[in-house]
């Protein structure tokens, strides 16, 4: 068994990372930052367009104040990502708006809805019920510690609520 019999190694296994990585970013294909930025900040525009139109809804039919519109109008903005998501739309607007989607409150329905649809076949409780936080539950911890933190920064130096 002399080493006449094996084959020299090719270019691809014997390459460093950095030689791959480099030779990955010359081929990678250039992304389009303004055009993504562009359309995220219409779509997430046009959700925020859509809420505040619901809000005036519910200020002028049910002759509600602005604090008291905000409830049922997320409330509706939910529903209707919610709605969107099981009809497959809301993730094809995702995909096309990118982060403009994820970040009001219709993206956090969304990501709990998909969810929640993926894991169906395995149950209500083990399929639905324990998938639909995978994605959501980092954002209910955070928000709950941020909210413990904050209250404890407001008792300590007397800050009232107004």
């Amino acid at each position: 068994m002399s080493g006449s019999n094996q084959k020299p190694k090719s270019d691809i296994t014997t390459m460093s990372s950095a030689e791959y990585q480099a030779i990955a970013k010359k081929h990678e294909p250039p992304r389009a930052v303004l055009k993504n930025c562009l359309r995220a900040f219409l779509v997430g525009g046009l959700i925020c367009l859509i809420g505040q139109c619901i809000q005036r809804f519910f200020m002028s039919v049910f002759d509600m104040s602005t604090t008291e519109a905000s409830n049922p109008t997320v409330a509706v903005l939910i529903i209707l990502s919610v709605i969107l998501t099981s009809f497959g739309v809301y993730d094809k607007i995702a995909q096309w708006a990118g982060a403009g989607s994820a970040v009001p409150v219709t993206g956090f329905a969304n990501s709990m809805c998909s969810a929640a649809l993926e894991h169906r076949a395995e149950g209500l409780v083990l399929g639905v019920g324990a998938s639909m936080f995978k994605l959501a539950g980092s954002v209910i911890v955070f928000g709950t510690v941020a909210a413990f933190i904050i209250g404890i920064i407001y008792a300590i130096f007397g800050i009232e609520g107004r």
